[in-house]
C-alpha cells in the first residue's frame, strides 16, 4: 500500500464484525445497512461464495458469504448474525457475518499496511492493518473483494 493510500484514511470511521475468532472492518461511508438474517434465495450456478439473494424493501440483493470466500468452515446462524449491506458505486451487495461488534475510528497512523504482513497478491482487498484494544482489525476493500 502506498503512503498515498494511507493518508486518504487521516480519520475513518470503520464498522468491526466478526467472522468466528477474526475482526474485520468496513468503512461505515459504503454501508447502506444491517439487518437480522433473513431468509436467502439460492441462485443455481453461482460459485460457492454466493449464498443466493435477499428481496430487501423490493430491491433484490445478492448475498455473498464471507466464511467461504475466505475459506473459512461454515458454522450454524445464531441470534447475532447479520447481514451487512453495502453500496459499492451502483449496486448494492449483501454479506452475512457472525456478529457485528463495534463502530470504531482510526486514523493513518493507527493502520498497518497490508503487503509487510501478507503477500501482495493476497492483499489486493485488505486496505490495511488496524489494532483495536489490542485486537487485530483487518480492514476491507469491498470493491476488490467481490471482483475476486
Amino acid at each position: 500500500m502506498s503512503d498515498e493510500q494511507v493518508h486518504e484514511f487521516e480519520t475513518k470511521q470503520f464498522i468491526v464484525f466478526s467472522l468466528g475468532d477474526e475482526r474485520f472492518g468496513i468503512d461505515s461511508l459504503k454501508i447502506t445497512t444491517i439487518d437480522r438474517m433473513k431468509a436467502i434465495t439460492r441462485v443455481p450456478k453461482t460459485p460457492n461464495f454466493v449464498k443466493g439473494v435477499i428481496n430487501l424493501r423490493g430491491d433484490i440483493i445478492p448475498v455473498m458469504d464471507l466464511r467461504a470466500k475466505f475459506n473459512l468452515p461454515p458454522t450454524e446462524e445464531t441470534e447475532e448474525t447479520r447481514i451487512i449491506i453495502l453500496k459499492l458505486e451502483e449496486i448494492s451487495i449483501g454479506v452475512v457475518v457472525d456478529q457485528v461488534l463495534q463502530t470504531i475510528q482510526l486514523t493513518s497512523d493507527s493502520i498497518e499496511s497490508a503487503s509487510t504482513l501478507i503477500n501482495s497478491a493476497d492483499s489486493d482487498y485488505i486496505l490495511g492493518i488496524g489494532k483495536v484494544d489490542g485486537e487485530i482489525v483487518t480492514l476491507l476493500n469491498f470493491e476488490k473483494l467481490v471482483k475476486l
